[in-house]
């Protein structure tokens, strides 16, 4: 079947429609003519995928990736960047006009460093003697012998994993900012461990730790921040400080007293910002996180900074004086009881960095008491239609 695509859904698929039924394409740009094979077909839309391009997009560039399309991690190989980048600013925008309400000159723009080598962290899984990525929506495993995204130390040791004898089931590698530092977790056995030790400062083996440290020390900015295996950290190893600037520059010269980080990881936002007020009051229900959020107090010499570990729901309804909350969510967004509380609190202002439009935008609509200020986009994600934006929200009685 011979079809023209028409736009991008947000998820980076081409759209058509077929008996004016919508029809989602992989790896399709607009104006292109292909010719396609419906995959699957529900009351509501139809799945297709590619069997030959008739017309090609001039935005279209030739996948580097010897993966592309089978790996399930990048989806925009074939976009060039700067239709990339476009592609994302124009989807925040649509999103916060159609679900929100929100003025697109609110927008200001995106932010966007390298599209190779800026991840931090990968997690791979194994089977018999060869590890690899899942490919997209199974189970299975497409072994690889390196990763654009990862930053050039992961491959390193992905090289030297696939010349070992291994029967894995499943590794996690991360790397300090620097790439000066290694973290490796492998569930399974494994030969040449003692390679693997000079390598790395922070080895775990069937959950046993195999030297003596037990995180790893990065830099964000003029802070240092200790990172443990299963602690959140922001995957993307340069833009994260843009990220963390922008949030600053609205702490800076205010002269707030207390600040409230909600979903705060390892307490990386608040120790960020705690030369600039009083008071910073932290909360996440993940004792890995707050564990490391209290190391990083202590590596900073933070004194003006404390941590709860629980749900913030279960928190929410206990504070009041708080003049600036910042909220970074998991990609669920906020829950219901926590909006109810922000519109109590009432704080100056809200910062909100999300990992998700949708539920920011849908978060943002109930928390009608704030009119927004300015939202910046941040291409943390190279290569995949993800994306983080950072939106301010001040009283609307201010």
């Amino acid at each position: 079947m011979e079809v023209e695509v028409l736009k991008l859904d947000n998820l980076g698929r081409g759209i058509t429609y077929i008996n004016d039924k919508i029809c989602f394409i992989e790896n399709a740009l607009p104006t292109e003519i292909i010719e396609i094979e419906i995959t699957k077909e529900t009351s509501k839309y139809i799945e297709a995928k590619v069997i030959k391009y008739i017309k090609k997009s001039p935005l279209r560039i030739e996948e580097e990736c010897p993966y592309s399309n089978i790996c399930g991690g990048c989806n925009l190989n074939h976009m060039c960047f700067n239709e990339e980048n476009k592609f994302k600013l124009d989807k925040v925008k649509s999103i916060m006009k159609k679900y929100a309400n929100i003025d697109t000159n609110l927008v200001e723009g995106i932010i966007y460093h390298d599209r190779n080598n800026y991840r931090n962290k990968l997690t791979m899984h194994g089977k018999d003697n060869e590890i690899g990525l899942y490919k997209e929506k199974s189970n299975e495993i497409i072994p690889i012998q390196s990763c654009l995204i990862v930053n050039p130390k992961i491959n390193e040791i992905i090289k030297l994993l696939n010349n070992t004898t291994k029967k894995v089931n499943k590794i996690i590698i991360k790397t300090s900012n620097d790439n000066s530092k290694i973290m490796l977790k492998i569930d399974g056995s494994i030969d040449n461990i003692d390679i693997l030790k000079k390598l790395c400062s922070v080895l775990i083996l069937n959950d046993q730790y195999i030297l003596e440290n037990k995180t790893i020390e990065t830099n964000i900015g003029n802070k240092k921040y200790l990172e443990g295996i299963d602690s959140f950290f922001q995957i993307n190893n340069t833009l994260t400080k843009e990220l963390y600037d922008e949030v600053l520059i609205n702490v800076k010269d205010k002269k707030y007293k207390t600040i409230l980080d909600l979903y705060c990881g390892t307490g990386t936002i608040g120790i960020y910002v705690s030369d600039y007020v009083k008071e910073v009051i932290g909360i996440d229900y993940n004792e890995s996180n707050i564990d490391d959020a209290n190391k990083n107090k202590d590596l900073n010499n933070v004194n003006n900074i404390r941590f709860i570990c629980d749900k913030v729901e279960n928190k929410i309804d206990t504070f009041n004086d708080i003049d600036l909350v910042i909220v970074d969510p998991p990609r669920a967004g906020l829950d219901e009881k926590t909006r109810k509380y922000l519109k109590e609190i009432n704080s100056k202002e809200i910062i909100y960095v999300s990992c998700d439009p949708i539920t920011l935008a849908r978060d943002i609509k109930d928390l009608d008491t704030y009119k927004v200020k300015y939202i910046k986009v941040f291409n943390m994600f190279p290569r995949t239609y993800h994306i983080e934006s950072l939106l301010v929200l001040e009283k609307k009685d201010a």
